[in-house]
């Protein structure tokens, strides 16, 4: 009999995607900044309180719209950590950074403040913090450490989507920030992205580079006369149907959010027996942070460990995967860069960490059947 599967990611739709697709195509608008680019953004600047959001077609743009407006290049340094996904060290690569990689937490996989000051340079010019999994990094630490070295602070929220550090919005915190709507996060567009702007001197800046270094959207607006090449820039704005379909996944969001915690807790409950025995460690959030359950996944103490769990898993037909490998093991960072740092903890998540399915149609019984199997790999003797 063949094993009913349950795959890692499934994206959810609210069943408005079409229709408001459909309204876009035959407003005779679809080239973007129009009614649904609009209403998405808003949404954001007024629920977070960012003084400029702008969508993009992906979070990569967002992230390298961001390099572009920390006007940084040749010789400058900026401060990413290894775990991360390649994009956030590849927005400013290719602006001729040198890439400065720190190390993860040891309780989790977020960059370690406290080892921040030690890779300070005169050259370094910009801190990317990553909030992994939507759990906030120490933002008070980084942003202490950033002001009083004149730096600027990048947030990569890519995960992080309606998650707070002490109360404030994660991306609302750093001078700017990038969101990803890929098809694998909390809320999609299939691709898709956001810059969040916090610094008042980037605002215009933003939307000429957005709009291909031209001062078109300030045309539109009727502030200008005529527009025209102003800036560098590229087309960074999304189609009115990439819009729509996420102002259909905005308008359902706290539904969303809230089914997704409901699994994270039934998973956390289920496994915290494990955890306590020490045959694994369970996500960490901490006392400042919230979760906006993007991920749930668990740390093994080895890479073989890991290994035979995710097969084992796979053979009872359900999609586990591990996540990132160290950026600055990479063959790209290998080739062009000879001082390869010793980051412990980064190394140590790429070989252990296990991400455990999660997405809206999961069922709680699929959840049990998922700890089960994984208390029965770690507590029943190999036969």
């Amino acid at each position: 009999m063949e094993v009913s599967r349950i795959p890692f990611n499934q994206p959810h739709l609210t069943g408005k995607e079409a229709h408001y697709m459909y309204q876009a195509v035959y407003t005779g608008k679809l080239s973007g900044n129009g009614l649904f680019t609009k209403k998405c953004q808003q949404f954001f600047e007024q629920k977070y309180g960012f003084k400029k959001t702008l969508l993009t077609t992906s979070c990569t743009d967002a992230l390298e719209m961001c390099a572009i407006l920390c006007n940084v290049g040749e010789g400058d340094e900026v401060i990413v950590p290894s775990y991360t996904f390649v994009s956030t060290a590849l927005a400013f690569v290719r602006q001729g950074c040198k890439i400065v990689f720190a190390d993860s937490m040891e309780s989790n996989p977020n960059i370690d403040a406290e080892k921040l000051e030690a890779l300070i340079t005169p050259r370094t010019k910009v801190i990317v913090p990553v909030h992994y999994a939507g759990v906030a990094c120490d933002m008070d630490r980084i942003m202490e450490i950033a002001n009083r070295h004149g730096l600027l602070v990048v947030e990569d929220a890519a995960q992080a989507i309606d998650s707070y550090y002490k109360g404030r919005p994660l991306g609302t915190i750093g001078h700017l920030s990038a969101f990803s709507f890929h098809e694998t996060k909390n809320i999609i567009a299939g691709e898709g992205g956001l810059i969040g702007i916090n610094d008042e001197r980037f605002v215009r800046r933003a939307e000429i580079i957005w709009e291909k270094g031209t001062n078109r959207s300030e045309f539109f607006r009727g502030e200008v006369n005529k527009y025209g090449w102003v800036d560098t820039g590229s087309s960074f704005l999304p189609s009115e149907v990439i819009s729509a379909f996420l102002w259909a996944q905005l308008e359902n969001m706290e539904d969303i959010q809230q089914k997704r915690k409901t699994l994270w807790k039934a998973y956390h409950q289920g496994l915290e027996g494990l955890a306590q025995e020490g045959f694994f460690l369970l996500p960490e959030v901490p006392d400042y942070a919230t979760n906006n359950a993007h991920m749930f996944y668990i740390v093994c103490r080895n890479l073989e460990e890991r290994s035979a769990l995710i097969s084992t898993l796979k053979a009872q037909g359900i999609l586990a995967v591990f996540h990132y490998l160290s950026l600055h093991k990479s063959d790209y960072y290998v080739s062009h860069y000879s001082d390869i740092p010793d980051l412990p903890q980064c190394d140590r998540y790429a070989d252990c960490l296990v991400r455990l399915p999660l997405f809206y149609e999961l069922t709680l019984e699929q959840v049990d059947k998922i700890v089960n199997c994984i208390k029965d790999f770690f507590t029943k003797p190999i036969k």
